[in-house]
């Protein structure tokens, strides 16, 4: 270890108490900071959840539509036009909206409909844990995730419930399929579906298309595009692209969360300057008998930037173990966090920033140091 490194270490853990002080400054920046990027990068991926599980190629849905909960309709026969395109594999029909839930009490509660063609395996429920997805072809049959069970009134597989004055029975139990607007998803076979939301037979929701593997899927983008009037062609990244900037930002739910991050960074930056320069500021006389001693300016800065990069390095480390705490404690909530790995290299990024900036704040003080003032004492 370089002498400076040994200088700053030292200097750093001479007063264990002010060292503890300024790393839970850093900590508490850095946790703020992470839970609200985490906060915003939940709700994004929780928006598009569907749209990641389905099986499509593309999506054709109808005109302005903004997400997949959008309950415009297209006309059925659009079906048949888009399965005449060369390079076109199948064509399957989703129909969705919202319904009434009514449990044993008599509480009706609303529930979200996902129907689609079973045989097609395009939009299936996914982590099912308990039961069989097939057995959703038979008439009055539900998958339900175990998350909602105490807001649907169900404990366990089989068992039932309504749906518009309809009895249904639970089939298949899932874990971790949760709906952004609390709404619970309810998957059923696409007949039911139709009969739930009263949607009528000449009408779908969407339309999820599945390409032929060695197709130009340009052209044959182009070509359905070409081929449909009042409906729009999306691929599954510009669907999901659509539906995060509409909730995020058409909605200004991602704008809160997104304004509540960026005052994260400022509160932590703040909270990390005040605290690291209060701590050097603390260590004007140790500075002060360097300088008397001879030593340069550059050395002095030297010291300040490592141990400004010292406490970001252990504060991050902290922080990081609280962040992914926090991430395990909210991955059955509503609104799970979400930490990424670039989020992880950039938080470490904005740390050092935050600690080095805020060292550089306080060399302004030390290079002003009269080194008198250590025979002065």
């Amino acid at each position: 270890m370089s002498l400076v490194m040994t200088l700053a270490w030292r200097n750093l853990f001479h007063d264990r108490l002010r060292f503890v002080a300024t790393l839970v400054g850093i900590v508490f920046s850095v946790v703020l900071v992470m839970i609200q990027m985490g906060l915003y990068l939940g709700f994004g991926r929780m928006v598009t959840t569907m749209i990641d599980h389905a099986n499509a190629d593309l999506w054709v849905l109808p005109k302005g539509a903004k997400c997949f909960e959008d309950p415009s309709l297209l006309d059925i026969k659009l079906r048949d036009k888009v399965a005449s395109v060369d390079g076109v594999a199948s064509v399957v029909t989703v129909v969705i909206g919202f319904s009434d839930w009514r449990l044993d009490s008599g509480e009706v509660t609303p529930v979200f409909i996902v129907g689609t063609d079973l045989k097609q395996n395009a939009l299936l429920p996914w982590n099912v844990v308990e039961g069989d997805v097939r057995a959703l072809s038979q008439w009055s049959t539900v998958a339900v995730d175990r998350s909602y069970f105490d807001r649907l009134g169900i404990r366990k597989l089989g068992d039932a419930a309504e749906i518009r004055g309809h009895k249904v029975k639970v089939v298949a139990l899932t874990d971790g399929i949760r709906s952004f607007t609390t709404t619970p998803y309810i998957f059923v076979d696409q007949k039911d579906a139709r009969f739930y939301t009263g949607t009528f037979p000449s009408k779908a929701s969407d339309l999820i298309v599945r390409l032929k593997p060695d197709v130009d899927r340009a052209k044959t983008t182009a070509a359905i595009r070409d081929r449909l009037d009042g409906a729009e062609v999306l691929t599954s990244g510009e669907f999901r692209q659509r539906s995060r900037s509409f909730w995020l930002f058409g909605t200004g739910a991602g704008a809160a969360l997104f304004a509540g991050a960026l005052l994260g960074v400022i509160v932590g930056a703040v909270i990390v300057a005040q605290t690291l320069y209060s701590s050097t500021k603390d260590h004007l006389s140790e500075f002060a008998t360097l300088r008397a001693m001879g030593s340069s300016n550059n050395y002095i800065y030297n010291v300040i930037i490592y141990q400004a990069l010292l406490n970001a390095v252990f504060g991050f480390i902290i922080a990081a173990a609280i962040g992914f705490v926090v991430v395990g404690m909210t991955a059955k909530s509503a609104l799970p966090i979400v930490i990424t790995p670039w989020l992880v290299a950039a938080l470490l990024a904005l740390t050092i920033v935050m600690c080095v900036a805020s060292g550089i704040v306080a060399i302004i003080r030390v290079v002003r140091i009269d080194p008198a003032t250590v025979f002065m004492r």
